[in-house]
C-alpha cells in the first residue's frame, strides 16, 4: 500500500504544460558583383562569424542535480568554476578560458528539477535513471543521456535487529523517498522477485532527509536511504545498521548482467544541438570532477558540506567511497543505463514513461 508525499512528481510534471521547443537563430551571407557590395558582404560575414562564435562558445550551462551523490561527484567541477551553490542561492557562473560558463542549482528532490528540463530553465540536470526515461517520453525526445553519473547507493537502515536480509522486510513499512523515480520502481521490482511485495507496506517522504527524521524519531522504524545520508544517519545513533545493501539485491535477482543505474546526466536536445562544445566541455570537467573526488574524500568533503549535503566533512570524507560516483559516456552509458532501463520496462513499463528510449537517447553512443 502506498502513501502518497505532499508533492509528488506526477503532480509537479502534470503543472507543468506543454513543453515549447526553443527557436534557433540562422544566418546566412549575402554576395554581390560590386566592390562595394563585396566590402559590405564581407562585413555581414564578419558579424555573422561572430554570432556563430558566441552561439558555440559564450553560453553559460545552467545544472541542476540533486542533494545527494550526483552532486558530490559535482563539486570540485563547481568549486574551479563557480564555486559551490546552495539550494536557496545558485551562484553567479565565473568566466572561462574556454567562454563557456556555468551556473548550478541543487535541489531537495527530482521533483524540483524535472520541471525546470521541461520548461527549458536548465541546460543539464543530473536526475534519477528512470526518470530521465520518463523526460525523454514526456518531450517527444527532448532530452539527450550524456553520461551515467551514480550506480547503486541504496541501503535499508534500521535499528530493527530482526532484518537480517532483504525478505526480511515482509510484514514492515518502509520509509523511501524518490516516488516516480528510480529508487520507486527498483525497490518494486526487488519486492516482487523476492516474493514480498504484498506483505511490504512503503511510505514515501519528500527527501532522504525526511526519511532519516523518522529513524531518528523511531529507531526501529525501516528506511532506505542512499549515500551519504547514510553515513550520516548510522553515524548519529550506534543503535542503527545498514544491513542491507540494494545494490547486492540487484546483483542476486537481475541475473542478466544489468547494472543498477542509479543517477544519469541529461540535456536539452536543443542545447545539445545548439552547444556542442559546451556538452564536450561539460562531459570532460565532470569526469575530472569525479576522479578527483573519488581520489581524495578528505579534500572533496569541505565541498561536500559547503553545498548543503550532509553537514559533517568527516562524515562527508566517509561516505564518498560508498557513494559510486562515476561519469560513464558513450557506449559503456549505454550498455549500463540500457541494460537498466529494460529490466524496469519489464517489471513496469509506466516506470521508464511507456516506452524504451530510442537510439537518439543515448548521446555519443
Amino acid at each position: 500500500m502506498l502513501k502518497d508525499p505532499q508533492l509528488t512528481r506526477r503532480q509537479a510534471l502534470a503543472a507543468l504544460g506543454s513543453v515549447s521547443a526553443l527557436a534557433l537563430a540562422a544566418c546566412g551571407n549575402s554576395s554581390s558583383d560590386s566592390s562595394a557590395a563585396d566590402s559590405s558582404s564581407a562585413s555581414d560575414a564578419s558579424s555573422s562569424a561572430d554570432a556563430d562564435s558566441a552561439s558555440t562558445e559564450d553560453v553559460t550551462v545552467r545544472v541542476a542535480s540533486l542533494k545527494g551523490p550526483t552532486t558530490i561527484g559535482l563539486v570540485s567541477m563547481m568549486d574551479t568554476t563557480s564555486g559551490v551553490p546552495t539550494e536557496d542561492a545558485p551562484t553567479e557562473p565565473a568566466e572561462g578560458s574556454t567562454g563557456i560558463t556555468y551556473s548550478y542549482t541543487i535541489s531537495g528532490s527530482a521533483d524540483q528539477v524535472l520541471p525546470l528540463v521541461i520548461q527549458g530553465e536548465t541546460d543539464i540536470a543530473l536526475v534519477p535513471s528512470t526518470a530521465a526515461s520518463v523526460l525523454y517520453n514526456k518531450t517527444s525526445g527532448g532530452v539527450r543521456a550524456i553520461d551515467v553519473n551514480t550506480l547503486g547507493v541504496l541501503s535499508v537502515v534500521t535499528g530493527d535487529t530482526s532484518i537480517e536480509q532483504f525478505e526480511d522486510l515482509a510484514g514492515h513499512t518502509v520509509y523511501l523517498s524518490g516516488q516516480g523515480a528510480s529508487p520507486e520502481y527498483t525497490l518494486n521490482y526487488l519486492l516482487d522477485q523476492a516474493g514480498i511485495a504484498d506483505q511490504v507496506t512503503v511510505e514515501f517522504k519528500s527527501e532522504h532527509s525526511e526519511c532519516a527524521a523518522v529513524l531518528e524519531a523511531d529507531p526501529n522504524a525501516i528506511a532506505i536511504l542512499p549515500e551519504p545520508f547514510t553515513t550520516a544517519t548510522l553515524a548519529k545513533n550506534s543503535a542503527l545498521s545498514a544491513p542491507v545493501s540494494l545494490t547486492d539485491v540487484w546483483n542476486r535477482f537481475a541475473t542478466d548482467g544489468s547494472e543498477f543505474v542509479l543517477g544519469v546526466t541529461v540535456a536539452r536536445t536543443e542545447f545539445v544541438d545548439q552547444y556542442p562544445d559546451a556538452i564536450e566541455d561539460f562531459l570532460s570537467r565532470h569526469a575530472e570532477s569525479v576522479a578527483t573526488v573519488n581520489a581524495d574524500p578528505a579534500a572533496a568533503a569541505p565541498l561536500v558540506v559547503k553545498a548543503g549535503i550532509v553537514s559533517s566533512e568527516e562524515i562527508a570524507e566517509q561516505a564518498i567511497p560508498r557513494c559510486n560516483l562515476v561519469c560513464t559516456t558513450g557506449s559503456e552509458m549505454r550498455n549500463a543505463l540500457e541494460g537498466y532501463l529494460q529490466v524496469m520496462y519489464d517489471s513496469n513499463e509506466s516506470s521508464v514513461g511507456g516506452a524504451l528510449p530510442g537510439d537518439d537517447f543515448y548521446y555519443g553512443a
